[in-house]
């Protein structure tokens, strides 16, 4: 198995849509469509069976929401990546599956060179958030600590790198410290912001304005 092969599974109850997808990623050597599925549960047991570094989810699927499958993927295969692709960008949508551990969230009606493109920053480990979700987020307002959390300078950096898709080995390039020391800063910036993922370390530090909205969202 070349481990620099991105390995894709495609959660969809809409056989046109993957089939859409499945000619998208087969243009890319990069990137390995090994399976599909058109529940949430089936997904989760091809999980168990190919272990896909991206999971492409939607969210309204029969049985099982893509949410709650999410929720499951991060809970139980945590260094799988979950790329939520999706029609709905509403805020309750988009934020449960943020908060679900989704590493980003796509529509569907985004070109083909928007889909490749997300599925390599969410497996470098980056973030994807498209600027209308992002301003659902912010309008829908969210659990904002009554007092803003003291970060440190260093801190406050990684997080603008954070906000803009960058991922450790970007960040850590970017600022001149090692991988590991990204690492702890994250792990102290999740800790005082009350998240468990760098996705909604962004979206808590931006509607909290601790860092600055990304130009490409305003």
């Amino acid at each position: 198995m070349d481990a620099d092969v991105i390995r894709v599974l495609v959660v969809d109850d809409h056989a046109l849509h993957r089939d859409g997808i499945r000619q998208i990623l087969g243009q890319h050597p990069d990137i390995q469509l090994i399976g599909e599925a058109e529940s949430a549960e089936l997904a989760l047991v091809l999980i168990n069976q190919l272990h896909p570094t991206v999971v492409l989810m939607d969210i309204r699927l029969p049985g099982m929401n893509g949410i709650e499958a999410t929720r499951r993927i991060h809970r139980d295969h945590p260094r799988a990546r979950v790329l939520v692709v999706t029609a709905y960008d509403d805020d309750e949508y988009v934020r449960g599956a943020l908060e679900a551990g989704a590493s980003g969230h796509l529509s569907k009606a985004a070109p083909g060179r928007q889909l490749i493109d997300a599925v390599r920053a969410v497996a470098a480990g980056g973030t994807v958030i498209e600027p209308v979700a992002l301003t659902h987020l912010l309008a829908g307002g969210n659990s904002i600590p009554s007092r803003a959390p003291q970060l440190t300078e260093r801190e406050r950096a990684v997080l603008e790198l954070l906000a803009q898709g960058l991922h450790n080995k970007q960040v850590a390039t970017r600022l001149g410290i090692s991988r590991r020391t990204v690492e702890r800063h994250c792990d102290s910036i999740y800790d005082k912001l009350g998240v468990g993922s760098r996705t909604e370390a962004v979206v808590q530090a931006i509607t909290a304005k601790l860092v600055s909205l990304p130009d490409d969202h305003r």
